[in-house]
């Protein structure tokens, strides 16, 4: 082949190659766009599917919250006797029979929240063993002596649920 022929032939395959990087160029842009394309539909199916489930797991925990707060809690725990120390264990009880029941609901919801959560649980029970210190000689003056230790402030199911009820809002 002369230097002509070598020229001819390159000025065939410019054009080829040329043509050949573009189309390519375009067919992996395009895959691209379809490949984020199904990645945002079947986003966008999980969400449809998942979110009531995730409300309802925020709801059960809010049940719960309402549930162990403190006036809730010691009106709806009747002491059984009237022995105090029965009492604190009773409560205390409740309220890990009542996370238990619910722990399985932490997968739907941050780990910021669920730590939240189990704050407040921990929190609940160290009053019921503060207020349990107390001189009081029965369950009867225990329950009193809970409820007027916990009435000045905050309860901490309180601060939980606004904590979780700011993260529903997140999820709009």
């Amino acid at each position: 082949m002369t230097g002509d022929g070598i020229l001819q032939l390159f000025g065939f395959l410019l054009p080829a190659v040329v043509t050949g990087a573009v189309a390519f160029y375009f067919f992996r842009l395009h895959t691209k766009n379809e490949e984020g394309r199904r990645r945002y539909l079947l986003h966008k199916d999980s969400q449809t599917n998942t979110l009531p489930i995730r409300l309802q797991a925020y709801e059960r925990l809010a049940l719960f919250l309402e549930r162990i707060s403190i006036p809730n809690l010691v009106v709806r725990v009747a002491p059984k006797s009237a022995d105090k120390a029965d009492y604190e264990n009773l409560l205390i009880k409740n309220i890990e029979n009542e996370f238990d029941h619910n722990l399985s609901q932490q997968i739907y919801m941050s780990d910021e929240c669920w730590n939240v959560i189990k704050a407040a649980k921990s929190a609940t029970i160290q009053a019921i063993r503060r207020a349990a210190l107390s001189e009081s000689d029965s369950s009867d003056k225990l329950r009193e002596d809970i409820l007027n230790e916990t009435m000045d402030r905050q309860s901490p199911s309180a601060t939980a649920l606004s904590y979780v009820k700011r993260e529903i809002g997140e999820l709009w």
